[in-house]
């Protein structure tokens, strides 16, 4: 397991940040928490400091192959439930998230979903300090929700060395980890297929809450 160590500056960071989020955010807003992962057909998901929590013997030894196909998924996660999935890739091959590309899924993917729905909800959209993040897509995300983005150098920033926080990272993978690969997938379609299905089933009470959990862990 690979873990975060905080320094004290990161600590009184992540506090004050997180009083920040829970003082203009209110509990009735919709915030989308979103986050990218790449699924292996080898039955594994990577996800850069990423831990599980599970009943089972940790030290179990399970031997996977090198190098899996895998594809690599972006979903947003809020209380009216999962925004996605959304693959990158580029004709028809698993690309590696850049700042262009996560442009393009900005505003080929989650615009128009965004345009679903009614113009009077509270918009809020939080992103982690991926550097293809920043730059070029801040200024899209400005647009989309004006002074309602939390991110590195948004209207509100998101702590360094804080995936416990994310919903995405301490909710979504693990659990749609342990249902797709329930389907066995033995292509890439199907995985794809698998993680399209499951996302579907997620019902908004289970990702209301889970956005209280995420409230909880910034107190």
């Amino acid at each position: 397991m690979v873990a975060q160590e905080l320094s004290v500056t990161d600590w009184e960071t992540r506090r004050t940040l997180s009083e920040d989020i829970l003082q203009h955010v209110p509990p009735t807003a919709v915030l989308r928490c979103s986050d990218e992962a790449h699924f292996y057909l080898s039955g594994t998901v990577n996800k850069q400091n990423f831990r599980y929590w599970a009943e089972n013997n940790l030290y179990d030894l399970h031997q996977r192959p090198v190098h899996s196909p895998r594809v690599t998924v972006w979903c947003a996660v809020s209380r009216l439930g999962v925004v996605g999935p959304y693959f990158f890739k580029e004709g028809g091959e698993t690309v590696t998230v850049t700042s262009n590309r996560y442009c393009k899924m900005l505003e080929n993917f989650l615009r128009p979903r965004l345009e679903e729905f009614d113009d009077s909800e509270d918009f809020w959209f939080q992103q982690d300090r991926a550097t293809a993040h920043t730059a070029r897509p801040l200024e899209i995300l400005r647009e989309m929700f004006p002074s309602q983005l939390i991110s590195l150098r948004g209207d509100i920033g998101w702590p360094a060395h804080s995936p416990d926080l994310t919903p995405c990272d301490f909710f979504l993978w693990g659990y749609l980890k342990a249902e797709v690969y329930k389907h066995r997938p033995q292509t890439l379609k199907a995985l794809k297929d698998a993680i399209r299905e499951e996302v579907a089933a997620i019902p908004p009470e289970m990702t209301n809450i889970v956005i209280e959990n995420f409230r909880e862990r910034l107190r």
